[in-house]
C-alpha cells in the first residue's frame, strides 16, 4: 500500500511506442533485451517472449533514453514546465531499481550519454536551459557545466561519447559541432568548435568510430560530414549529388568503410564507400528516429515517428514489422463481450483489435484519412460498429475485418457516441450536433427508427440498460438525458455546471454515474434524476472516461491528471492509482471477469494494468 492506504495498480502489458524521441529504442549488449520510452515510463522487452518490465519514476513524457555500454545503467530524461527542473533518472538494469535523480536542467533533457567506460554521464538541457553537464555516474554528483553552443551559434540537440576515450565526447545542433574534453581534476572542460569551412549544415545524428580518430554526422540536408577528432577539421562529407530525401536521422559505421544510413523518409540504406553508394534499400512506414544493433550487427532494429519497430536480417536486408502502435490519440476502447482477452481501440484513421494477455496486434481496420471516435461489439459478438468524424456509422466483421455495412450521413457533425443493444438489432447513436438516434439493424437493411432531440451540444457518451429498454447520453452542453426508447420519450434529465464526458449505470440499474470537466464523480437516481452524492476525482483536469465492474461494488475513472483510479463505489473512495501515462487518459474499461483494465490516451499509449485483488 501506498501513502494514505491507496494501492497501486501493477502495470501489465504497454502496447506503443514512442517514435518521436530520437535514438529513443536501444538493444541491450546482452541481445535478449529492446529499451524503448512510452508516455513517462522506459519498457524493457524480451526478445524471445515479448514479456515486459518497466522503469517507471518520471512525471511526465521521457524525452531522451540511454543505455551504458557495459549495459549496467539505464538514463533517462523527460520534459516538464517551463522554468522548472527536468529530472534525469539513473536505473540500474538488472535490479530494475531507482539509483539517483539528477535535477539541475530546466524544461526539458535534450540528449544524454554515458562515456565508453560508464564513468560520466554526459547530459544536454533543451532550448529553454542550453547548458551541457557531466555527472560522475558513480557518485551520483555534478563534475562540471557549461553551455552548450557558443552564442554565434544555434542550438546543440545531440551529444555523442567517445568511443574509448571516457575524457571526450561531442555536441552537435543546428550549425554548431564541438568537441569537448573533460579535465576530471580541474572539474572542467573545454570546447573546440570544428570547421567545416563553408559547409552549414544541422546536424540530425553522431556517430563515432570504434578507434575514436572520427566520427561523422547525418545532416537535414541529406549528407552527412566526416570530422577528425584530434584536429576538429572536416575529412569529408557526401554523397555530392543524390542526397538522401528528408535529411539523414540515423547512422550505424560497419567494417570496410560500409554504413547504414536511415532517412526521414523511411528508406533504411546499405551503402558503401566515401559517397555513401546504396547498394540495398528498404521503405518503412514513417520517418526513421532510431537504429541499434544487436550484438556485431547480424540484426538491427529501426524505430520509426509512426511508431513502429522493425527488425531487420542484415545479410538477406528484409524488414519485419514487430511491434505496432497507434500514432494518433486514441477515441474509445471496448472488450469483445464476455471476452477478457480481446479488446478493440479506435483512432484516425483504424481500428485494431488487441489480445490483452501480451499486447499483439490480432487485427487492423483501415480507413484512410478519417477518424473514429467511437467504436462497440455488439452483444452477439458479429459485428464492430463505428462512428466518424464524416458523419457515417461502418459495421465490419470482428473475425476479418470486411466491411458489413455503412450508414451514410447518420449524423450532421459526425458520429461521436455510439452502443448496441443486447439484443444486437438495434443501434443507438450520437452526433456532434447533439441529436441521438436509434437505428434498427436487419441482415441487409439499416433503419432509422427515432430521431431524439434534448441535447445542444456534442454526444459524447452512451449507456444501455440490459433489457434494452432505455439509455442515458451525456453531453457536452451540461446534461445527460434517460430515454425511453420503446416509446421514445426523455423520461429524466439530470444538469450540472459541467461539460458531462462519461455515464455509466450502476449494475443494478438505480442510479448513474457521472462526471467530466468539473473533475467531480457524480451519483444520480434514475427515478426522479436528484444528486445523491459528489466525489472530487481529480485535482488537475478533465475526467474523460469511467467504467464500473459488471458486479458493482467497484469503478475506475481517468482523464486528464494522467492517472488511473479504482474506486470503491459505496465508500466514494479511490482505493489503487495506476501511473503510467504521460498523456491524456481518454476511455479506459474493466474486462469481463475483472481480470484487467485497459486505460487508453491522447499519446496514443495503451496500458494494460492487473485488476487487484480486493479483501
Amino acid at each position: 500500500m501506498a501513502a494514505g492506504g491507496v494501492g497501486e495498480l501493477e502495470l501489465r502489458v504497454a502496447i506503443g511506442f514512442n517514435g518521436h524521441v530520437p535514438r529513443g529504442l536501444i538493444c541491450h549488449p546482452d541481445r535478449e533485451h529492446l529499451v524503448y520510452p512510452l508516455g513517462c515510463t522506459v519498457v524493457i522487452q524480451k526478445l524471445q517472449d515479448k514479456q515486459q518490465t518497466f522503469l517507471r519514476g518520471h512525471t511526465d513524457s521521457i524525452t531522451s533514453v540511454v543505455l551504458s555500454r557495459d549495459g549496467e545503467y539505464v538514463a533517462s530524461g523527460q520534459v516538464t514546465s517551463m522554468g522548472f527542473r527536468a529530472d534525469i533518472i539513473l536505473w540500474d538494469f538488472q535490479k530494475k531499481e531507482l539509483l539517483a535523480r539528477l535535477s539541475l536542467h530546466k524544461g526539458k533533457i535534450e540528449a544524454l550519454a554515458f562515456s565508453p567506460n560508464s564513468f560520466y554521464l554526459v547530459s544536454l538541457g533543451g532550448q529553454d536551459d542550453g547548458s551541457v553537464v557531466v555527472w560522475d555516474v558513480a557518485k551520483r554528483e555534478l563534475i562540471c557545466q557549461g553551455p552548450a553552443s557558443p552564442r554565434t551559434a544555434g542550438n546543440a540537440t545531440i551529444v555523442a561519447c567517445s568511443s574509448c576515450r571516457d575524457s571526450v565526447f561531442v555536441t552537435a545542433g543546428n550549425e554548431t559541432i564541438q568537441v569537448w574534453e573533460v579535465d576530471i581534476l580541474t572539474g572542467r572542460m573545454q570546447p573546440t568548435l570544428c570547421r567545416t569551412g563553408h559547409l552549414r549544415r544541422v546536424v540530425t545524428c553522431v556517430t563515432m568510430s570504434d578507434d575514436g580518430t572520427y566520427f561523422c554526422a547525418g545532416t537535414s540536408s541529406g549528407d552527412i560530414v566526416k570530422m577528425s577528432t584530434s584536429d576538429k577539421v572536416m575529412i569529408s562529407f557526401g554523397p555530392q549529388k543524390h542526397k538522401f530525401s528528408l535529411g539523414v536521422t540515423a547512422l550505424r559505421l560497419l567494417n570496410r568503410g560500409n554504413s547504414i544510413v536511415c532517412t526521414g523518409g523511411g528508406i533504411v540504406a546499405l551503402c558503401v564507400g566515401p559517397n555513401y553508394k546504396v547498394i540495398k534499400k528498404v521503405q518503412v512506414q514513417g520517418g526513421v528516429t532510431s537504429m541499434t544493433c544487436r550484438g556485431q550487427g547480424h540484426q538491427f532494429f529501426v524505430g520509426t515517428n509512426e511508431c513502429q519497430i522493425y527488425r531487420f536480417n542484415y545479410t538477406a536486408f528484409k524488414e519485419e514489422l514487430i511491434v505496432v502502435s497507434h500514432k494518433e490519440a486514441i477515441h474509445d476502447v471496448v472488450f469483445v463481450p464476455g471476452i477478457s482477452d480481446l479488446f478493440a481501440t479506435c483512432s484516425k484513421g483504424d481500428i485494431r483489435v488487441w489480445y490483452t494477455p501480451d499486447g499483439r496486434e490480432r487485427l487492423r481496420i483501415v480507413v484512410p484519412n478519417l477518424t473514429c471516435h467511437a467504436v462497440d461489439i455488439t452483444k452477439d459478438g458479429f459485428s464492430i460498429i463505428s462512428g466518424w468524424d464524416d458523419s457515417k456509422i461502418r459495421a465490419f466483421t470482428p473475425k476479418t475485418g470486411r466491411g458489413m455495412y455503412v450508414i451514410e450521413y447518420a449524423h450532421g457533425l459526425g458520429v461521436t457516441a455510439i452502443a448496441g443493444t443486447s439484443d444486437s438489432k438495434r443501434i443507438i447513436s450520437g452526433g456532434g450536433e447533439g441529436q441521438v438516434r436509434v437505428w434498427k439493424i436487419g441482415e441487409k437493411t439499416q433503419k432509422l427508427v427515432e430521431v431524439l432531440k434534448e441535447h445542444t451540444s456534442a454526444v459524447s457518451c452512451i449507456q444501455i440498460k440490459k433489457d434494452d429498454r432505455e439509455c442515458v447520453t451525456a453531453s457536452l452542453d451540461g446534461t445527460c438525458v434517460i430515454w425511453d426508447i420503446v416509446n421514445f420519450r426523455r423520461k429524466q434529465m439530470v444538469l450540472a455546471n459541467t461539460m458531462f464526458k462519461c455515464v455509466c449505470y450502476h449494475p443494478e440499474e438505480y442510479q448513474i454515474i457521472t462526471s467530466g470537466t468539473d473533475r467531480k464523480v457524480g451519483y444520480w437516481e434514475v427515478y426522479d434524476g436528484s444528486l445523491v452524492r459528489e466525489v472530487r476525482a481529480s485535482e488537475s483536469g478533465p475526467i474523460n472516461g469511467m467504467d464500473i465492474t459488471s458486479d458493482g461494488p467497484c469503478f475506475v475513472t481517468g482523464g486528464d491528471d494522467h492517472l488511473v483510479k479504482l474506486w470503491d463505489y459505496n465508500e466514494g473512495t479511490v482505493t489503487h492509482v495506476g501511473v503510467g501515462h504521460s498523456g491524456n487518459i481518454t476511455r479506459l474499461k474493466i474486462c469481463p471477469g475483472k481480470k484487467y483494465i485497459v486505460s487508453v490516451s491522447a499519446g496514443g499509449a495503451i496500458l494494460v494494468w492487473k485488476y487487484p485483488a480486493l479483501d
